[in-house]
C-alpha cells in the first residue's frame, strides 16, 4: 500500500517499513533542525518534531491520533520500536547488543541521536537513511 503522507493525517502506520517511509516524507516536508532551533520555522510545532527521532515518533502517531478513532497502540508501538532498531542498525552497521529490551531501546535512540547531531546533517540524509532502513524491513519480511 502506498503511504500518503500529510502532517495532519490521522491514519497511523503500523509496520516498521511504513513508519520509516512516513518519517522520511515528514522530514522531507518539514526539514531537519538541531539544537535550540529544533521546533523553529514554518510548519514546525512542539508536537511535530523535525529531527530524525522525532520524525519517527510522529510517523508512529505521536500527536496525530484522532478522538473517537480506535488505534491498535500495542501493534503501532511494537512497529515503532522495530523501526528504531532497524534505523539504528542501518546507521551503525550492526545490530544493538543489549541484555534487555529497555537497554536496547535506549541504545537505539542514542545511536540515532548521535547520528542526527552530526554537523551538516540534512533532511535528505535522514530521508535516505529512513528509506534504506525501510527497504531492510521490507526485505526481512520475505
Amino acid at each position: 500500500m502506498q503511504i500518503r503522507y500529510t502532517p495532519e493525517s490521522i491514519v497511523i502506520a503500523d509496520t516498521p517499513a511504513a513508519i520509516l517511509e512516513w518519517a522520511a516524507c515528514h522530514i522531507e516536508h518539514v526539514g531537519i533542525h538541531q539544537g535550540p532551533r529544533l521546533f523553529a520555522g514554518p510548519g514546525r510545532t512542539a508536537v511535530l518534531p523535525c529531527w530524525p527521532r522525532g520524525a519517527l515518533e510522529v510517523a508512529a502517531g505521536h500527536a496525530r491520533g484522532a478522538a473517537g478513532r480506535t488505534y491498535d497502540w500495542p501493534r503501532i508501538n511494537q512497529a515503532r520500536d522495530e523501526a528504531f532498531a532497524l534505523l539504528a542498525e542501518t546507521l551503525t552497521g550492526h545490530p544493538t547488543d543489549a541484555a534487555d529490551t529497555a537497554a536496547a531501546k535506549e541504545l537505539n535512540r542514542d545511536a540515532i541521536d548521535r547520528w542526527s547531531a552530526e554537523p551538516g546533517r540534512t533532511a535528505a540524509d535522514a530521508a535516505h537513511a529512513f528509506r534504506a532502513a525501510a527497504a531492510r524491513a521490507d526485505h526481512a519480511l520475505f
